[in-house]
């Protein structure tokens, strides 16, 4: 069984950056894709950002521009780093790695509050 382990959230004001980490077990032989996700309060969680083993990442609109998903695949680690936080990006940020196979595992999550 793999780890998944997320970390760097925080509180920071409105327009400020956070460098979110995703460390996981996984040999990149192994994996397909790393995916963040956030959870708002009272929401569903949302898929945010998608970097594949090829190094190619997309983003969902919302924070297109803002957010940049990079990662070391030699060192198992996947960042996103956050810009121009607004209030709106509030939530608890999830990482995710898909296998291979199509198996799932999930980290616990690491929680952001970007205040106005």
């Amino acid at each position: 069984q793999g780890q998944v382990v997320e970390s760097g959230g925080g509180t920071v004001q409105a327009g400020g950056s956070l460098k979110l980490t995703c460390v996981h077990s996984w040999d990149i032989f192994d994996l397909d894709s790393v995916h963040w996700y956030r959870q708002a309060p009272g929401k569903q969680r949302e898929w945010i950002a998608r970097r594949g083993t090829d190094g190619s990442a997309s983003y969902t609109d919302s924070v297109m521009g803002r957010f940049t998903i990079f990662g070391d695949a030699a060192k198992n680690v996947v960042h996103l780093q956050m810009n121009n936080l607004k209030p709106e990006d509030t939530g608890v940020y999830y990482c995710k790695i898909e296998q291979s196979g199509g198996q799932a595992s999930w980290g616990q999550g690491t929680p952001v509050t970007v205040s106005s």
